[in-house]
């Protein structure tokens, strides 16, 4: 049976907007069903000021930029002691340690960043099935009461928002000696992930509340150590 001209347009115009509607409804349907497998999950990416990269160029500590840095860690989690930070926050970071579990291992972390992750670690529970996927951590470590950087530069560990997992198989290429000649520093490699046992997806479930890889950290690349980078009043979603 032939369509009436005026109706086969209707039933055309309406085809084509039911299909073109369609990839919104999967977004949207996608999004909400994110939603409900981690409720209490806020996403954010780190905040590009606190990346290294954007202070430390060929090794020199830019002062104006660092100094931003620092101050904004010192105001969120607390002073350092040695490091002259109590006139921006009178408490230690340290007052403020938490020792949680991560993956069946112990960690101190800073309790503000204790629910980013309970984040990740839900995350790679529900999404790294896969064979390729699975790694079982045998060592993990967070706060340190006194810096480990040379120099300026202050390391994250000491705001207690720094997580390191296991050094023996995630080695630093760029760090001083002996981390360079580990074997997974030697020979070429495609990309930094090379150069690591995590699996992606561990890092990607990181990255996805406000965690920054220090793997891709140009000088650095270091592997094992993962920084909370994200607003801390804006981990837990409402």
């Amino acid at each position: 049976m032939r369509l009436p001209l005026p109706f086969f347009g209707l039933f055309v115009a309406v085809g084509i907007t039911l299909l073109s509607a369609q990839p919104r409804l999967e977004v949207a349907d996608a999004g909400a069903a994110e939603k409900s497998a981690f409720k209490g999950c806020r996403l954010q990416d780190a905040q590009r000021f606190l990346v290294r990269s954007s202070y430390v160029r060929g090794g020199q500590l830019r002062d104006d930029q660092h100094r931003r840095a620092v101050r904004f860690r010192a105001e969120q989690y607390g002073a350092v002691e040695g490091l002259e930070l109590e006139r921006y926050n009178p408490e230690l970071a340290y007052s403020r340690a938490k020792v949680v579990r991560f993956m069946g291992l112990p960690i101190e972390i800073h309790e503000k960043i204790a629910p980013a992750v309970r984040c990740v670690e839900r995350r790679i529970k529900k999404t790294c099935t896969k064979k390729t996927q699975r790694y079982t951590p045998q060592a993990i470590n967070g706060f340190r009461k006194h810096n480990t950087f040379r120099g300026l530069e202050i390391s994250n560990h000491v705001f207690g928002i720094a997580v390191d997992i296991d050094p023996d198989r995630n080695p630093c290429c760029g760090c001083v000696k002996p981390w360079p000649d580990h074997p997974a520093c030697q020979g070429e490699a495609e990309s930094v992930f090379q150069r690591t046992a995590l699996p992606r997806c561990w890092i990607s479930a990181f990255e996805r509340y406000g965690f920054y890889w220090l793997g891709r950290d140009p000088e650095l690349r270091d592997t094992m150590h993962f920084e909370f980078l994200g607003n801390p009043d804006r981990i837990v979603a409402p």
